[in-house]
């Protein structure tokens, strides 16, 4: 009985997800480059954070020559020893290079300050533009999507426009993990959600923000969020707060060029998988137990009722309710799978995927209490900072 009641709780939570109005799973939010470039970018900067990041800027900075005229672009070569630095002032010297880029020298990273945030601290000091793009070493834009990005937080009155980055998605790792990646943030972030101004929740994606530059200078800088691990939702949490306008989507035009095996997705999930949980043990369990629930149980649970062949017995309708569980949940994580132009027979891998994604949580908890509260870009966060 226990069993048909877990299969039965998991069948009416995937059931609610599809019902709910805001729709968590669709992929309604987007943003294209529409092929119309701005002639005129003389109000944008885009400000690059690079740690080590040789084998992918140079792609970076040439998809940004495709943007529109006068771009001013700002790498933060963050202490790199693995010629990032070289690679961007080569390409600021061509002379047939059209687009404005400046190398700045990234000090050491002080005390209470996350990498990436003091990076981004130091090379605002250098902008003077209205609007600031945030973009990630890696991130490739096709041509116009900054126009696309300026013209969206126009049009929305939006303080802060962000992007989640269509993911690198070839290798079988990657077609098991990364589809999985993105479903789980948009049920944990809603889209629709984190868009309405009356809303309390705030997402952003890290990897390509357009902030408005003085919105973001109102709050203080990054100084505001200096120690934050999952920095682009506290960015978008204290600007809600502030009473701005954020918007959030996702993009083919905005793309990662980085490749990632199993070992790169499990260090990019156990940095800040624990501090998603706020590093709370019964949030921990919780979470456990609904992802053991809902996401792992019904194939199992399907499997057992099929096995079991006493007519007599109380799981008669397990196999039944087990199946439509999973073909539920399987309907909610179909659109992201669509997106990422997969079969649509990749939509059952869901549960192992998530039995992947809960052992990087749980790793990311034992490191924490281990005395790690993240490891990222070869720096190592304590737990008591």
């Amino acid at each position: 009985m226990l069993l048909t009641l877990s299969a039965a709780a998991a069948l009416l939570a995937w059931l609610a997800v599809l019902l709910v109005p805001w729709q968590p799973h669709r992929t309604r939010e987007r943003l294209e480059a529409d092929g119309a470039p701005s002639r005129d970018l003389s109000d944008v900067s885009v400000l690059i954070p690079a740690r080590d990041e040789a084998a992918v800027i140079a792609r970076t900075l040439a998809a940004l020559r495709r943007q529109g005229e006068q771009l001013e672009v700002i790498v933060v070569d963050d202490q790199s020893t693995d010629g990032t630095r070289e690679i961007c002032a080569a390409f600021a010297a061509e002379p047939s290079n059209a687009l404005a880029v400046s190398v700045v020298e990234g000090g050491a990273l002080p005390s209470g300050w996350a990498g990436k945030l003091w990076a981004l601290e130091q090379g605002l000091a250098h902008v003077r533009r209205p609007f600031t793009l945030l973009l990630d070493a890696d991130v490739e834009l096709a041509a116009t999507t900054v126009p696309a990005l300026r013209r969206c937080a126009e049009e929305r009155g939006a303080a802060l426009v962000s992007v989640l980055a269509e993911l690198h998605c070839e290798s079988l790792v990657e077609r098991l993990l990364t589809p999985a990646f993105v479903l789980f943030f948009k049920l944990l972030y809603p889209f629709a959600l984190a868009n309405d101004s009356r809303r309390r929740t705030a997402a952003a994606a890290g990897g390509c923000m357009l902030v408005r530059t003085d919105a973001l200078r109102s709050l203080g800088g990054f100084a505001a969020i200096r120690g934050a691990l999952i920095d682009d939702c506290s960015l978008a949490a204290s600007l809600k707060r502030a009473g701005e306008t954020t918007w959030l989507g996702l993009s083919h035009s905005v793309r990662s060029v980085r490749a990632y095996r199993l070992g790169d997705f499990w260090r990019m999930v156990a940095r800040s998988a624990f501090t998603q949980l706020d590093y709370s043990i019964s949030r921990l369990l919780a979470v456990t137990l609904l992802m053991l629930v809902l996401l792992i149980a019904p194939p199992v649970l399907l499997a057992a009722g099929l096995l079991d062949s006493d007519a007599r017995h109380a799981s008669a309708m397990l196999a039944p309710l087990a199946a439509s569980a999973w073909l539920a949940m399987s309907a909610v994580y179909f659109p992201v799978v669509r997106f990422y132009r997969l079969s649509p027979a990749w939509t059952l891998a869901l549960p192992a995927s998530a039995a992947l994604f809960l052992a990087m949580t749980w790793d990311s908890a034992l490191a924490y209490w281990r005395g790690t509260r993240a490891t990222w870009k070869n720096r190592r966060y304590a737990s008591s900072s």
